[in-house]
This record gives structure tokens, sequence and C-alpha cells, in this order.
């Protein structure tokens, strides 16, 4: 008799199993077929960023920008780190050999390229003389005294 006990207590938990499983179902299907009453423009207000980033690109066309600039946005990648064996920017030690050149030999190795560093320093678009006007700023930065040519308004 106890051997039967055990089998109906084993079988308990089947039973009530079923009318929860079928009651769930129903109550899930019991919303199939309504209306969603969720309101997207609120959702879409709701959820609106806590702040706007607007990125505006202005382009100096070729010829105008200054030395400074021109440093900033291609030189300053290798020579603030001393990138590719680029030597580093205001380093003395690193530029004396490189100012024996002479300001139109360095403008000329910048052209040309020299070393891991592409023509023009990788802007293919700099003109002669934004390249005068980035190696005497750059090596103004480490003692020298080349003048920039001007930027023509």
């Amino acid at each position: 008799m106890s051997e039967h006990r055990a089998h109906l207590a084993a079988q308990r938990p089947n039973r009530f199993a079923l009318p929860v499983v079928a009651m769930a179902a129903v109550a899930l299907l019991a919303g199939c077929g309504q209306k969603s009453s969720v309101d997207h423009e609120l959702t879409a207000e709701l959820i609106q960023p806590v702040a706007k980033l607007e990125i505006k690109v202005s382009k100096i066309a070729p010829g105008s920008r200054t030395g400074e600039q021109i440093y900033k946005s291609i030189c300053a990648a290798c020579h603030d780190s001393a990138a590719l064996g680029a030597p580093k920017t205001g380093d003395a030690g690193a530029w004396g050999p490189r100012l024996g050149l002479g300001f139109n030999g360095l403008t000329a190795s910048v052209i040309n390229g020299k070393g891991a560093m592409p023509a023009r320093g990788g802007g293919a678009d700099l003109t002669d003389t934004e390249v005068k006007r980035a190696v005497a700023h750059l090596t103004n930065l480490a003692g020298a005294n080349f003048t920039e040519p001007p930027v023509e308004q």
C-alpha cells in the first residue's frame, strides 16, 4: 500500500500543472486581437537624448592655412609622439642635425617625403607655400628662427 501512496504522490504535481499551463496560455491569447495602447509619439518624446552633439566641419581652402593649423591637423600625429622615427616636436636635440639642412632643404624633404614621412607630410592638398609655413612653425618650436610665409588675404 505504501508503494501505491508514493505513486499517487508522484502524480499530484502533474495533475495541477496542466490547468496552470492552460490558464497561462488562455491569458496570453486573450490579448492577441486587441490593438496596442502604446502612444508612439509620447514614447518618442520621452526617450529623447539628454544632449545633442552637432559636428560642423569647417574646411579651410588650400593655400590659406597657417603653419600652426597644418601642424595640428597633419604633422602632430607623428611629431607629437615621435612615431616612426619622426623628430619630436620641440626636441632641439632631435631637430639639430635636421636644422643643418636649412629652411629650403627641410622644405624639400617634406615636399618629397623622407623616411616614413610621405610626400607633403601626408597632406596631399598642401601647397608649397603651406608646406613652408608648416616647416617654419614646426622647426621654430625646436629653436629655429625661420620666417613663416604670410597667409595672403
